[in-house]
């Protein structure tokens, strides 16, 4: 292998960085004034740092748009230091000392990688490469054709390089890997031609069906793993998940030591079992009210979202619609100014336009105060709403957790009974049946059954307990957090409304918030004979939808606003 042993191991440091940027960046002119002016690691798109003798990858965090980088011809032990390089499409780790892949699970967009003689004997830990076309693994120590296999995960894989390895020694490299990669173009820098498709074909043709078979059992399993998580996170969305079937019933018994002794007393078995039914039944309620509510909350949150949209939309159309009307009048105004030569006619004309321009101000400033305060009311009725919906599911939660304990309490009293007539009946040899040796010494005496049993009641509590209060604080903390969002983006949104449709006195080309000074114009007065305006959301705003998105803001983007000017 071609190493640099002759140089002393260099470290990549920032002098080393600035150094290949500047020697790659640009030429003559240009090249002077980004040295004087300095070119930012961040908006370097390519790196080229071979034939350095580095020994460790270091210091690339600020290249986070990096698509290119090229450590070919180096000393490089191990793959690391690359997880925030996401952008990389291209990536040749050539001619180095590595052994294991490994360091790029966060490569997600690589498309190009070239291991080309490096020291691997194993193909593994790509998976986060999605996009993977060419990999280059030639001149390595990869052994066992099994690798292959897994290389079909990859589905854009198109170019493969493993020549200079055990493996491409067997006498059907070829045909095996042209029968497993079928999608495979080019295979150590050949074209697989038709002829040998064929042949792996007809040569792995079991085998490789066998495989398909698998796979295919296997991707079902996945897409099965895939559903149940989903219907978990829904179920977790609506605070209620485990609460279809017994499993909280089940945990009361997982750590209830006496609970699992007792239960082989006789009668206690089917006693058990009609408080189970009834308790999962309980738990079934609990379950199906949660998503019930879960599908309200998306309807008022999804119905809030349509509102302040149609509001934004509605009072930015009207906006644009006045605008396009002072252009128009205020472009026939200039044309006559300029036709002008009376100087009286001029200065008339010019307060004319100047009348214009303040009733467009003003025309403007009042769709904003009405923006806001349609916004502000309809925000107030969803916050309303919202706490109302969640405060009638606690309610019914806290109701239903009752009926739990309330089964709880009368399972106890009627396992105590049971209990104590055992004790009695030992006491007097009357008991038809053979207790569990672990059972007996509950019987020693009639407070240590007493307590037994009793302390089996307190777990069971304890449970039923714990479960609600985590129910009642997740969902009550979710409304807290999402009033508070809707807060603050209420605020950003007044915020982001000042300055938005003002224009100064000089004219509708000099839309800004402040004057060149920083100064705030002041805002003119609505006229007096404004017309209210109808606000159909507000009214709205309590009716049922369909939730927006998983993941989108609260507030919708409303589109740019129009330039006053041409």
């Amino acid at each position: 292998m071609n190493r640099l042993y002759d140089m002393e191991p260099r470290v990549m440091d920032d002098e080393m960085l600035k150094l290949a940027v500047g020697e790659q960046g640009p030429r003559d002119e240009a090249r002077q004034l980004a040295k004087q002016e300095g070119i930012l690691f961040k908006d370097v798109l390519s790196l080229q740092l071979d034939f350095q003798n580095i020994l460790r990858i270091d210091n690339l965090w600020q290249f986070e748009n990096l698509r290119k980088l090229q450590l070919d011809n180096n000393i490089i032990e191990k793959i690391e230091g690359l997880e925030n390089l996401t952008r990389l499409v291209w990536l040749d780790l050539s001619f180095n000392n590595i052994e294991a892949i490994e360091g790029l699970d966060t490569l997600v967009n690589l498309e190009d990688l070239s291991l080309f003689n490096n020291r691997i004997s194993k193909i593994d830990s790509l998976d986060a490469l999605v996009k993977l076309q060419v990999l280059s693994l030639g001149n390595n120590q990869i052994g066992n054709m099994m690798n292959i296999i897994y290389l079909r995960r990859f589905k854009d894989l198109r170019t493969l390089s493993l020549s200079g390895n055990p493996v491409a020694e067997a006498e059907d490299y070829r045909t095996f890997i042209c029968a497993y990669l079928p999608d495979l173009v080019y295979l150590d820098f050949r074209r697989i031609d038709d002829h040998m498709k064929e042949l792996a074909e007809m040569k792995h043709q079991c085998s490789v069906d066998e495989l398909k078979h698998q796979e295919s059992l296997m991707q079902a399993q996945l897409e099965d793993e895939q559903a149940r998580w989903e219907e978990l996170e829904g179920h977790k969305a609506a605070f209620v998940e485990h609460l279809n079937g017994p499993f909280l019933f089940d945990s009361m018994y997982a750590e209830d030591v006496e609970g699992s002794q007792l239960s082989h007393l006789p009668g206690v078995g089917e006693l058990v079992q009609t408080y189970k039914d009834k308790f999962v039944i309980v738990c079934l309620n609990i379950f199906e009210s949660g998503l019930k509510q879960q599908e309200k909350r998306k309807a008022e949150l999804d119905t809030f979202m349509g509102c302040v949209q149609e509001a934004v939309q509605e009072k930015q159309e009207q906006g644009k619609h006045k605008i396009a009307k002072f252009e128009e009048k205020h472009l026939l105004t200039l044309s006559s100014i300029q036709d002008e030569s009376e100087l009286t006619n001029f200065e008339i004309k010019m307060a004319e336009h100047s009348e214009d321009i303040t009733e467009l101000v003003n025309v403007l400033v009042t769709l904003e105060m009405q923006l806001v305060e349609q916004l502000e009311e309809t925000i107030n009725m969803f916050e309303r709403n919202i706490i109302d919906l969640v405060g009638l599911f606690v309610e019914n939660v806290q109701s239903l957790m009752a009926q739990c304990r309330d089964l709880e309490n009368h399972h106890h009293e009627k396992l105590l009974e049971i209990a104590i007539s055992t004790r009695e009946k030992i006491v007097k040899g009357e008991l038809d049946e053979d207790l569990p040796d672990a059972v007996r010494p509950l019987f020693v005496d009639k407070d240590t059954i007493v307590n037994a049993v009793g302390a089996s009641h307190d777990i069971h509590l304890l449970k039923i307990d714990n479960r609600e209060d985590e129910l009642v604080t997740r969902v009550n903390s979710w409304c807290a957090h999402l009033v508070d969002k809707v807060s603050a983006a209420e605020g950003r949104e007044e915020r982001s409304q000042e300055g938005r449709l003002r224009i100064p006195p000089d004219g509708p080309a000099a839309v800004c918030p402040a004057d060149s000074q920083g100064r705030d114009h002041e805002e003119p007065q609505a006229h007096e004979g404004d017309q209210p305006v109808r606000r159909p959301c507000a009214e709205r705003a309590g009716q049922a939808g369909v939730q927006r998105p998983p993941g989108l803001g609260l507030r919708p983007s409303p589109p740019p606003t129009p330039e006053l000017h041409r």
